[in-house]
């Protein structure tokens, strides 16, 4: 069994070991803050936001279930400002947009807009593709 002054040891010992891993988990990261299922053709969708889920410094589209070709994203701030960015690349299934920065002082985002054109199959069963935004604080 363990004496008295063992089991302080070992609580302080446990502690010193949460502290210490604490401190090493990078603050930030990327937050799921939204997705839609789009349509099967050339496009145009948002992505609702909203000042409580807090500023970013940037954000990605994530691409799941079909290709997806961008041609334009804009991201318009609480604030009434609006980031207008030109992302025309083709993300296939399982891909992400680069990370794009998001300007000015005030980065709480309404909504993000996207204009895209999915991808084809010969099987129009196929599922349709899904969007992801996510943002990096």
């Amino acid at each position: 069994m363990f004496s008295h002054r063992s089991a302080s040891r070992l609580a302080l010992l446990l502690v010193g070991l949460t502290v210490g891993c604490a401190s090493t988990v990078p603050r930030g990261g990327w937050t799921l803050l939204g997705q839609r299922t789009v349509n099967h053709r050339a496009e145009r969708d948002e992505v609702a936001v909203g000042p409580r889920e807090g500023t970013f410094e940037r954000i990605k589209l994530v691409v799941r279930s079909r290709a997806v070709t961008f041609r334009d994203v804009e991201v318009h701030f609480v604030n009434g400002t609006r980031q207008d960015v030109a992302l025309r690349s083709t993300i296939r299934v399982g891909g992400e947009t680069r990370a794009i920065d998001l300007t000015g002082g005030d980065r709480r985002i309404a909504r993000v807009v996207f204009v895209y054109e999915t991808h084809r199959t010969r099987d129009p069963r196929d599922p349709r593709a899904v969007v992801a935004l996510y943002g990096w604080r």
